[in-house]
């Protein structure tokens, strides 16, 4: 860990981020596992509004910024460009909220995916459209409150599964992640960094502002995210061999849930309805990974 913290920093400090920002953490270990020789494209939202207002940035590294949903696509022609001038060796990095990954960005980041164009994507889910005011997404989980969403009672409405998306266009690399697992985060980007194609990373980036908690809880929360196996942490190779990554002994959903208040309308049996939903997920997830010996 030390040894992994002492290389440069590619963030300047003083960013426009809420306390505890689960995304400013993310991208600065994103960064420095990439390394110097990166550019990065980031879209309308939270990762847009926390770089700063022009001429400010936070970023030592190429920053430009793009329309909501174009962040593949974008992402796409850089890459093309840099090749055309013969810096093909430079990592183009997409970094796109989940409202511009899993909604607006969909078709472009498919549509990428399926040329297999040569960047890594990095989708920081903080379950929302945050920096708008805490509308629903399609990444927001089953029961959580948002602004958008009635309180009467559970919608049944479940996260997205987008990295099954992507595994059905048969990519060369997927990969869960998380803030509070930074070696398994480095080791990931690396591996990503090491193959020609696109490649996906989702990490979950937990939200004070919009998952109700105090500020120094991100670490503890999405801990407990892996740890309930609401957010596993896996790879994916080629969109069919599933490999589970090391994440800890399985704890009740409860112990996550009732952290935040995003979830404090939910009942009992609401609760008991979430843990079912889990644990089919993980079923299936330990199944699909055991067809390939995929634990490591």
């Amino acid at each position: 860990m030390a040894k992994f913290h002492a290389k440069e920093e590619l963030i300047y400090p003083g960013s426009f981020a809420c306390p505890g920002c689960g995304l400013m953490i993310a991208f600065r270990h994103v960064l420095k596992a990439l390394g110097k020789n990166t550019a990065v494209i980031t879209t309308a939202g939270c990762g847009s509004v926390v770089a700063g207002s022009y001429p400010q940035t936070i970023s030592k590294v190429p920053f430009f910024h793009c329309s909501f949903g174009t962040a593949a696509a974008t992402a796409a022609g850089l890459k093309a460009g840099f090749d055309m001038m013969g810096k093909g060796s430079i990592n183009v990095l997409a970094w796109a909220g989940d409202g511009g990954t899993f909604d607006i960005g969909l078709q472009s980041l498919s549509g990428a995916a399926e040329r297999n164009d040569d960047i890594i994507y990095v989708c920081y889910d903080n379950e929302a459209y945050m920096n708008t005011g805490v509308q629903r997404s399609s990444g927001t989980p089953l029961g959580a409150w948002t602004t958008t969403t009635p309180l009467e009672s559970l919608e049944n409405r479940p996260k997205k599964r987008i990295t099954a998306i992507m595994a059905a266009h048969e990519i060369p690399y997927i990969a869960t992640a998380s803030v509070s697992y930074p070696e398994d985060l480095k080791k990931k980007i690396r591996k990503a960094k090491g193959i020609k194609g696109f490649r996906f990373i989702h990490i979950l980036v937990p939200c004070p502002t919009g998952w109700l908690y105090p500020a120094s809880d991100t670490i503890r929360l999405g801990r407990s995210a892996v740890l309930s196996r609401i957010f596993p942490l896996f790879e994916i190779i080629h969109g069919k061999e599933y490999r589970l990554s090391p994440m800890g002994t399985k704890i009740p959903v409860n112990e996550y849930l009732i952290s935040q208040g995003r979830f404090r309308g939910l009942s009992e049996k609401d609760i008991s309805h979430i843990q079912e939903k889990v644990d089919e997920y993980w079923f299936e997830l330990e199944m699909l990974a055991a067809r390939g010996d995929g634990r490591h």
